[in-house]
């Protein structure tokens, strides 16, 4: 089996960071790069001034608590439909918890997006918000089906 070869990412302009750039490209809508930046930018700007801390370690703690030990895959096994769950890899974790996030901020209505994001960052690095109840969730749905676990490859 061949290996998988990645693309090799280079780090945000202004805080030098390859997690920023990735969160970056995850928020990025129709290839506005430029418009993603000003968003995440203007979204640590927001952090630092209301916690008063270092907004990039804000940033990596909330995405550190999001980040999930365990999810379910649907495996078909005899006609029969499991959710098997498996231990989710490093690259993994931090993708998903980078996608919860943004993915929280945006089901928000009514404020601009650095707001909704800082707002759900914040939450997030205090083990709060929507992105850790879908954590939660998830972890919940893997030990529920922790029986299935033999199904694993």
């Amino acid at each position: 089996m061949r290996e998988t070869k990645f693309r090799q990412l280079k780090p945000d302009p202004l805080y030098h960071s390859l997690k920023m750039a990735k969160f970056i490209n995850y928020l990025m809508l129709r290839g506005q790069k430029e418009t993603a930046r000003r968003v995440v930018y203007q979204t640590l700007e927001i952090l630092g001034r209301q916690t008063k801390k270092d907004p990039l370690g804000v940033f990596e703690e909330a995405v550190s608590n999001v980040s999930p030990l365990l999810e379910v895959k649907s495996r078909r096994i005899g006609g029969a439909t499991y959710q098997v769950p498996y231990e989710v890899k490093k690259e993994r974790q931090m993708t998903l918890a980078m996608k919860w996030i943004i993915q929280a901020a945006r089901s928000e209505k009514g404020q601009p997006m650095a707001k909704k994001l800082a707002k759900e960052v914040m939450a997030a690095s205090q083990g709060e918000g929507k992105a850790v109840q879908r954590k939660t969730n998830t972890h919940k749905m893997a030990k529920a089906n922790q029986a299935f676990a033999r199904f694993a490859r």
